[in-house]
């Protein structure tokens, strides 16, 4: 379905509208919503479908999973959820588990972005710079 320029405005509007100091407000979102169906408004179901598409975006954006070659230490965890919400700012769902092909070492992925600081990504870079 193509969303035409005005749906994407009053998507990205009533995201805007449902944020609280940058963090997705659940219990708003669902209000706008609920008034967006019961007013029906020419466009609404573009509107509705581009700001669906937000909110997917936002979700990614906020969940970061932490892979580790070993359990974390609770103060391992706390370092690397303070540097995460340092870098990308509060509201982060952070999950950690264990991975031992990763050998040793921490590979992160939040949202889009990748850190690999494993000795198993490091020997993959290597091995393809040969």
């Amino acid at each position: 379905m193509k969303v035409s320029k005005q749906a994407r405005r009053d998507g990205k509007t009533l995201f805007n509208a449902c944020s609280v100091n940058g963090i997705l407000d659940e219990a708003k979102l669902r209000q706008a919503v609920t008034l967006v169906i019961a007013q029906k408004p020419r466009g609404y179901v573009t509107t509705l479908t581009h700001l669906q598409r937000l909110v997917k975006l936002d979700i990614a954006r906020r969940t970061v999973r932490v892979e580790n070659a070993v359990e974390s230490t609770p103060a391992q965890r706390a370092a690397i959820e303070a540097a995460l919400a340092q870098k990308y700012g509060a509201g982060m769902n952070v999950t950690f588990s264990v991975n031992p092909a990763l050998l040793g070492g921490v590979k992160v992925k939040a949202g889009s972005d990748i850190y690999d600081g494993s000795v198993a990504g490091r020997l993959a870079a290597l091995n393809d710079t040969f």
